[in-house]
């Protein structure tokens, strides 16, 4: 515990940017059995998790005295919760009728349908380009982003890219060595780093502002997708004789909260949480919790390795729940979308490297190659 103290005592020093070589170069000496807490430690290089709430704090007190507060963005994500609270008591308290039975299912059924929104959309074919879709595949992609609401495609796919080319620096949006709750949701609630700001003005976006879907979205926020997220699943609720107020307070703010929560999950508990087979050395992790209620999107580990691969994971659905993958592929079988990019290849080489290092030299045979594999067209070229 003494040791644990000095590494407190380290992060009050340094603040929320300490360097990663001091924090390697303390944390390194640290064993589960003297923290005595969950230890994320590949090749230890992770700290203690009782660290990512000390840094939060001081983060926060930090964030409190320079007065960085996005007071804008904190007081829209209170509403949306107490809206949201609203519609969980609805639940509760509304007669379930037929007409009540079947907004709950819209309800649930918009989970996947705004998902796929952000993990088939904005996530792996806007931001990183890992497969290419027709013109209607992308306005119906965009519309379910719409109604997912969670920033534009452009902000969105600016910011991911960021996020991947930064990650875990002061550059990354959602820095996850700043906490738990920094990377989960409290990265919204204060203004950027300048750090990210001037990363993001030295990328390049031409795809986004020549794909006349994005720019309509974008012309049209917040407005457009807010219209989509409230009172659109309100309006479709009254097809079969239930209230307006029910589908936008079910169907709609309760709906958005919690796949909001599922999304900002890959962020934080994707980032701090499982296995890290294929790059030990990054803070993404193979978590499936994630993958579970974020449709795919928790293969992390993976994910961060191979960026451009369009599956974001190395297995298919059979291995690893992914309906994302599953989703493109059935896609490129009605001619919707093409041209997916597949990591495996380059994974093939590197894990008979590794195999050989650590059974002694020699080509080691390798079984398991991913599903779906004479199908995809591979590609090793990264974004």
């Amino acid at each position: 515990m003494n040791e644990l103290r000095t590494v407190i005592r380290h992060y009050k020093v340094r603040g929320a940017g300490g360097e990663e070589t001091a924090e390697s170069s303390v944390c390194s000496r640290m064993t589960p059995s003297q923290s005595n807490a969950s230890v994320i430690n590949d090749n230890n290089k992770k700290c203690v998790a009782f660290i990512h709430l000390t840094r939060h704090s001081y983060t926060l007190h930090k964030t409190t005295q320079a007065g960085n507060f996005n007071w804008p963005m904190i007081i829209y994500i209170g509403l949306a919760h107490a809206a949201a609270a609203i519609g969980l008591v609805r639940v509760f308290t509304e007669p379930w009728t037929q007409s009540f039975k079947y907004t709950l299912l819209w309800a649930f059924i918009l989970w996947p349908i705004t998902g796929l929104g952000i993990t088939a959309g904005v996530h792996r074919l806007w931001s990183h380009r890992s497969y290419k879709a027709t013109f209607v595949l992308r306005v119906w992609l965009m519309l379910a982003n719409s109604i997912a609401n969670q920033g534009s495609i452009w902000h969105w796919a600016r910011d991911h890219r960021v996020h991947h080319k930064h990650s875990e620096t002061d550059a990354d949006p959602h820095n996850a060595t700043r906490g738990f709750f920094f990377a989960h949701m409290g990265w919204l609630f204060i203004k950027k780093h300048k750090a990210i700001v001037e990363a993001g003005k030295k990328l390049n976006f031409d795809d986004l502002a020549v794909d006349p879907v994005v720019i309509f979205q974008k012309n049209l926020d917040p407005w457009f997708a807010l219209f989509m997220c409230f009172v659109f699943p309100g309006l479709v609720g009254m097809l079969w004789g239930d209230s307006f107020w029910n589908g936008y307070w079910v169907a709609g703010a309760l709906r958005y909260i919690l796949v909001l929560h599922f999304t900002w999950c890959v962020n934080s508990a994707a980032h701090l949480f499982g296995d890290h087979p294929y790059d030990p050395a990054s803070w993404p992790a193979e978590n499936p919790l994630v993958s579970l209620v974020a449709i795919g999107e928790g293969w992390h580990n993976w994910h961060h390795k191979y960026p451009f691969d369009y599956a974001a994971s190395e297995f298919g659905i059979d291995k690893q729940f992914n309906p994302t993958k599953l989703f493109i592929d059935t896609c490129c079988l009605l001619g919707l979308a093409s041209e997916r990019k597949r990591g495996t290849g380059a994974w093939h080489k590197l894990r008979i490297s590794r195999e050989a290092e650590i059974y002694g030299g020699g080509k080691v045979e390798t079984k398991g190659e991913t599903e779906g594999d004479a199908a995809s067209e591979e590609s090793k070229k990264a974004m």
